[in-house]
């Protein structure tokens, strides 16, 4: 894809967020946009953050806001009732008061900033609606595993819990997203 966008100097690895084979202070500027809260432990995952940062390097982080603010939210106690996951209880954590603000304190940032943005979700048709909550998202690996019957049950109830936001045909969901960003202390000299 970069060689494709003329950007020969971008190249794209997958590893594990906790334990990044990188060296020490390699990058500039670290970026995680929706990710930590599939983390398993979120503060090892800043910490490598930190520890690739090069000295005044700065990270940013994205979670989703608090749990009664996004209103596709519903979803997790429909699947949870089908089939139990490690994802669903722990989602909305970082996104609960200062919890991500809190935590990359704990990893060693400094100058921190932190932003609530509330956001609307569009869908043009529930089937679009279904399609957003349910392939690509915190619940889409155990949805892949629901044969159809099941399929059409949570589709069902999850329309029935978004109904208030229906537009006629459209549907209108709330969102908030959590912005956090800190930096990596420069060295001094003495």
């Amino acid at each position: 894809m970069a060689r494709q966008l003329d950007l020969p100097q971008l190249t794209f690895e997958r590893m594990d967020a906790e334990h990044i084979g990188l060296p020490d202070a390699t990058f500039d500027a670290a970026l995680c946009a929706l990710g930590l809260m599939y983390v398993p432990t979120p503060m090892r995952a800043l910490q490598e953050m930190y520890r690739v940062l090069k000295p005044g390097g700065r990270a940013v982080a994205a979670v989703w806001g608090e749990r009664h603010r996004c209103g596709w939210a519903a979803i997790f106690p429909i699947v949870d009732a089908r089939v139990h996951t490690d994802v669903c209880p722990l989602f909305f954590q970082l996104g609960a008061q200062e919890m991500l603000t809190q935590t990359f304190q704990a990893a060693g940032f400094t100058r921190i900033s932190s932003a609530r943005l509330s956001t609307t979700l569009s869908y043009g048709s529930a089937a679009e609606a279904c399609r957003a909550a349910f392939a690509g998202g915190p619940v889409a690996l155990a949805y892949a595993r629901f044969d159809a019957h099941t399929r059409q049950e949570v589709h069902a109830e999850y329309l029935a819990a978004i109904e208030l936001y229906r537009r006629g045909t459209s549907y209108a969901l709330p969102g908030e997203f959590v912005v956090v960003s800190g930096r990596k202390m420069a060295q001094t000299s003495y």
